[in-house]
């Protein structure tokens, strides 16, 4: 298949780049999906300056047309799912009903935040100083970089660009360099919205040691929202200190799903089943560390180890695929020494593990299932990015809760149980930004806040109305009569 040549979208227009990196599919490597151009530094401050300029352009234009330039990207997404979810498939590996189902939740990103535009009311106060009105109202943060992941290539980098314009900022979006294709689609959809003026939007590829650092030590920059690893948003937060530079980072995750002797077994699996081994397990949100206690294991175990064995690993875009290949060579490659890892640990290898061979060369596994786990396991702290789940066996709830809640991170935590009671308790107790009950732990809705605890996050939350508290700058004025 012959490649093509994707560019930079920088102050209005399409632009090279001094060095260019292929893209692959990691279904058949033999696919080159294009050649994308990688942002040089001069380029970067090019486009900061034309941000700085065109932001306050955007931010003066009228309620309705920032409204209706983020409903028409969330009309088209919507409507080209099936066309921007293959493509999405085939550079990052998701099957296809995952790779469509997320470029139209990425649509509704926008539709939500076009409809936010129309909802920015301010606050009305009382001064306690007689004949004084105080008015308090949210403005536009200004300037803001874009850094995001891989692994949701499309939906991410919408919940982060689409509030950002929808409350009058400038973009600088650095996409994942593994998986440019769908970046450049959606910017190629914003590119074409006239009603932006140039240098509101930018598209910079290129590696996050450059790119990624060249957005945290200008002083063009007002803020910079990054989802990716807690190692690179710890140096993230170093470059960008000096800057005083507002930062919003959704990083690591290690989450639990405990699962009661009284719970549904069905339900149970089908939980475990999909909070850790959809999405190949590449998710921030995936729960690695299945908590269980003594009444249900076995047949947890099995029932589980039976659905794994019985998933059809493959090409991404096949049909009846369940599960794609991982991302690329290094993440197989990295999965497969957690695997060697857990059972040189101790843990109970029950099925799975195995890298897959293919008649085309792709980066497929088995699904891992590890029993006897402890949490003191290296395969139990790292948060491993792959299909691969460990079952802790526990006493009882109350051992089952500290072990849920003894790692550094707090992104999401599941319980499986028939018990109000223990629902009740393990809501209000599970130290996570996000619980859920007789639930996967992989799936969020997008009109509420989005975020974790601990070392999962730093910052003001993502998501629904919540997404202002980092957009926007509050102003408080005070008036006389």
């Amino acid at each position: 298949m012959n490649s093509q040549s994707f560019l930079n979208w920088i102050e209005g227009r399409w632009q090279g780049g001094e060095t260019w990196i292929e893209n692959r599919n990691p279904s058949d490597t033999d696919d080159v999906i294009g050649l994308y151009a990688q942002a040089t530094p001069a380029q970067v401050r090019e486009a900061i300056a034309a941000a700085r300029h065109a932001q306050l352009l955007w931010a003066a234009t009228g309620l309705e047309q920032r409204h209706d330039v983020l409903r028409s990207i969330g009309d088209e997404l919507i409507a080209r799912r099936e066309e921007l979810g293959r493509l999405l498939a085939r550079e990052e590996g998701k099957t296809l009903g995952e790779g469509v189902g997320e470029v139209a939740r990425s649509g509704q990103f926008f539709h939500y935040f076009a409809a936010e535009v129309l909802r920015q009311l301010g606050g009305k106060a009382d001064s306690v100083r007689p004949g004084i009105e105080i008015d308090i109202q949210r403005e536009p943060l200004g300037v803001v970089g874009i850094v995001t992941p891989w692994n949701f290539p499309m939906a991410t980098a919408s919940w982060k660009i689409a509030p950002a314009l929808a409350f009058g900022n400038a973009v600088l979006y650095k996409p994942a360099n593994l998986t440019p294709a769908s970046a450049w689609a959606l910017a190629e959809i914003i590119s074409r919205q006239a009603a932006l003026p140039p240098g509101t939007f930018n598209l910079l590829m290129g590696p996050g040691e450059a790119i990624g650092h060249a957005l945290a030590t200008s002083d063009g920059v007002d803020g910079i929202s990054f989802t990716g690893s807690l190692e690179t948003g710890r140096r993230l937060a170093a470059v960008a200190a000096p800057q005083l530079i507002k930062l919003q980072m959704e990083m690591g995750s290690k989450n639990a799903l405990v699962v009661l002797d009284d719970a549904d077994l069905e339900l149970a699996v089908d939980c475990a089943f999909n909070g850790a081994y959809s999405g190949t397990g590449q998710k921030c949100t995936a729960s690695s560390r299945l908590v269980v206690t003594p009444g249900i294991h076995a047949a947890f175990v099995e029932r589980l180890a039976q659905r794994l064995r019985s998933v059809r690993v493959g090409r991404a875009l096949d049909d009846g695929v369940q599960m794609g290949p991982v991302v690329d060579g290094r993440q197989l490659e990295a999965n497969l020494r957690y695997v060697a890892l857990g059972q040189r640990e101790g843990a109970r290898l029950v099925c799975g593990g195995e890298a897959l061979a293919r008649p085309e060369r792709a980066f497929c596994m088995s699904p891992a299932l590890f029993d006897d786990g402890r949490n003191d396991m290296q395969i139990n702290r790292d948060e491993m990015f792959g299909p691969i789940a460990c079952v802790i066996p526990v006493r009882d709830y109350d051992e089952a809760l500290s072990v849920a809640n003894d790692t550094q991170f707090g992104l999401t935590a599941g319980i499986v149980t028939q018990s109000l009671r223990h629902a009740t308790h393990f809501r209000r107790h599970a130290k996570a930004g996000c619980v859920m009950v007789n639930l996967p732990t992989a799936g969020t809705d997008y009109h509420v806040p989005f975020g974790g605890r601990k070392a999962s996050s730093y910052g003001p939350r993502e998501q629904g109305p919540n997404a202002a508290e980092f957009y926007t700058t509050l102003k408080t004025s005070y008036t006389r009569a």
